[in-house]
């Protein structure tokens, strides 16, 4: 009697330990949806740093042809005050 009950635990004890490790639809899912979150949220920071790299790149080359155009008008400027003065 005691070994049928020892085993009647010791198989008892190993199913809920294998039902415990399966994991149901639901965690399932949950999972896959936290996994998807994360990756979502990485690729948004990802085209978020690539806005911004944009961007910057932007302002640089608007700054290098105000730059350019300054100069340029100043040459032109010059030019005609040359012409006009003599």
């Amino acid at each position: 009697m005691k070994k049928l009950f020892t085993l009647f635990l010791l198989g008892a004890f190993t199913l809920a330990v294998v039902a415990c490790d399966n994991k149901s639809e639901k965690e399932e899912a949950k999972d896959q949806i936290e996994e998807s979150t994360e990756e979502v949220k990485d690729a948004v920071e990802d085209a978020g740093d690539e806005i911004e790299d944009a961007a910057e790149e932007v302002k640089e080359g608007t700054e290098e042809a105000v730059e350019e155009g300054t100069e340029e008008v100043e040459e032109a400027t010059e030019e005609v005050k040359e012409e006009v003065e003599g």
